[in-house]
């Protein structure tokens, strides 16, 4: 038979034996939960922020209604457009602004994390940074009154009176299409001109037109494809493979959930993204 002091000393073991094993299984336990929290800060770190936590873009800041300042705020469709992308990735959005002829020096420079200030992704500018999918199609596209419906596309054009801005590229593109070329200081008066009949059609920037009729409320219309398509993307340095997938995921999301609609039609009355 087991004697008393045997049995209390075999008690004592039990006792040591079972705090040893939660011990070990609280040890595990901890391990595993630290895991997604190292995995966390891993991949935060791949994105190689300028700022911890902060997505931080530039832009001119003298684009409007793309984006501007109101009321010592950056506002406009590249900043919504940019906290969105932010907002999908988990970080706090962070616009800034840079003088537009050094942008890119200040990207290089790691100033900021990206460019989402309606930069055109351009095959020299892609020698020195790298872009996302585009946000937006932009390029030279014809405008007509919205009451005219005899030019419906550029062949129809031909010998028309078309205004353009003097000694701008689309001056050279208007002569392709006819030989009556009307030159103004500025797009807006050009457009002016189209209401009343002295003109014909207009070539201009799409956003330009666009913008002309949401903010001025010319009654005009755009026709057909922009003539030159160029794709407006956020542009990141090259080394940012990481940063640069999250953000591409983050435009298809937006624009797939209709987000990015409703943010265009704010700021354009149209979805800037389809090509008409």
């Amino acid at each position: 038979m087991i004697n008393k002091n045997k049995l209390f000393l075999l008690s004592i073991i039990s006792v040591i034996f079972l705090v040893l094993l939660a011990g070990c299984g609280n040890k595990s336990s901890s391990t595993q939960i630290e895991k997604p929290a190292s995995n966390a800060k891993e991949t935060k770190e791949d994105m190689k922020l300028v700022h911890d936590g902060k997505l931080t873009f530039a832009m001119s800041g003298l684009l409007k209604p793309l984006n501007y300042e109101e009321n010592h705020k950056l506002v406009g469709f590249d900043v919504e457009i940019g906290t969105e992308i932010a907002k999908r990735i988990g970080l706090e959005p962070n616009p800034v602004t840079n003088p537009w002829e050094t942008i890119l020096q200040g990207l290089k420079g790691h100033k900021y994390d990206v460019i989402i200030g309606s930069m055109t992704a351009t095959e020299e500018r892609l020698k020195q940074v790298d872009f996302s999918i585009p946000y937006y199609i932009s390029g030279a596209q014809i405008f007509v009154a919205d009451k005219n419906d005899t030019i419906k596309s550029k062949d129809d054009a031909k010998d028309k009176i078309i205004g353009v801005v003097q000694a701008s590229t689309h001056k050279e593109v208007a002569e392709s299409l006819t030989d009556k070329v009307k030159a103004y200081p500025s797009e807006i008066f050009a457009l002016q001109d189209l209401g009343p009949g002295r003109i014909d059609a207009v070539i201009t920037d799409k956003i330009v037109g666009v913008s002309a009729i949401k903010e001025q409320g010319l009654k005009i219309k755009p026709i057909d494809n922009v003539l030159n398509q160029e794709n407006i993307a956020v542009a990141i340095n090259k080394d940012h493979q990481v940063l640069l997938d999250k953000i591409n995921q983050a435009i298809t999301d937006i624009m797939e959930d209709g987000t990015y609609e409703q943010i265009s039609k704010k700021w354009f009355g149209i979805n800037i993204m389809e090509k008409k």
